[in-house]
């Protein structure tokens, strides 16, 4: 990997760890349905001020259905279940659970793109799981339930996640690749259409929202232009350039940043259980990314 590379990472870790503070303070105020649809919303609206911006052309050259599908799995779900986990499970809690995407991308890479498992990679598997249950089981848990929600909502996500890289690499580098900017447009377009009718299913049958909340505003707007418009157009790039399993590499430094803003912005803190748990969730990632076979 080139130094570019490694600076993109950085970014893209400090952004999106970023992103579960915003989703912490949004999710409870606006709900997760909502805050999730004006996410993708906002996220192809900025998306789109950037094709106009660069004069781009938005073809798609017969992959804007790969694009629209890839954005439901990519970004429509996967916001949904970490906006659902917000309202349970502090900042850091999601996003450290966000760092078994690459357990998730080995095991589905191993079940459906023919990827193999050496012995390690088994093992960082299983270790991995071990953290998952540590942290589930332990730390500032005001109801069982609730956490265990969470912690599912969070790994449907992951897997999400994993499959997206994958598919991006199928769908659209290896039939001739399109241009981040279009392909994260079209996929921000994908994830707007899935969530619409539930966002009007919410809006139109839960009780009302308080809608005047300019902190709140702030924070999904962040959410969509710079976690999602911006981190994407960065994502599908390195996935392009290095591949989705060196890319979903990025985990590893999202659980520092999105702890540190939580810890300064909102005063979160965590327990020994859950650094615990951290810290072999990330030697079981490391397990599976790491180059060398067992």
């Amino acid at each position: 990997m080139r130094q570019s590379d490694y600076v993109r990472l950085l970014l893209l870790a400090a952004i999106w760890g970023a992103s579960f503070l915003f989703m912490r303070i949004a999710a409870p105020a606006f709900g997760a349905i909502n805050t999730a649809f004006l996410r993708v919303l906002f996220g192809c609206i900025g998306l789109g001020a950037i094709i106009l911006l660069l004069r781009s052309s938005l073809q798609f050259h017969g992959k804007l259905r790969s694009a629209l599908l890839l954005g439901v799995i990519n970004s429509g779900l996967p916001f949904l279940m970490y906006c659902l986990a917000a309202k349970w499970l502090p900042a850091g809690y999601s996003a450290i659970l966000n760092a078994t995407t690459p357990l998730m991308g080995a095991l589905i890479g191993f079940s459906f793109f023919a990827e193999k498992l050496t012995i390690k990679k088994w093992l960082g598997v299983f270790i991995g799981l071990c953290g998952i249950m540590l942290i589930t089981t332990t730390g500032e848990v005001h109801s069982t339930s609730l956490v265990i929600a969470g912690v599912v909502a969070c790994l449907v996500a992951t897997g999400c996640y994993g499959i997206a890289g994958y598919l991006t690499r199928r769908w659209i580098s290896e039939r001739g690749g399109l241009d981040p900017v279009i392909v994260a447009c079209g996929s921000q377009i994908g994830a707007t259409l899935f969530l619409l009718p539930f966002f009007l299913f919410s809006i139109t049958t839960q009780p009302p929202v308080n809608w005047g909340q300019p902190l709140v505003w702030l924070c999904v707007l962040a959410l969509g232009l710079i976690c999602t418009a911006l981190a994407y157009i960065i994502y599908f790039r390195l996935v392009a350039d290095i591949g989705p399993m060196r890319t979903l590499t990025v985990t590893f430094l999202i659980p520092p940043f999105a702890i540190l803003w939580g810890y300064l912005v909102l005063g979160e803190t965590i327990n020994q259980g859950f650094i615990g748990g951290a810290v072999i969730v990330c030697v079981a990632v490391w397990l599976v990314v790491s180059r060398k076979n067992a």
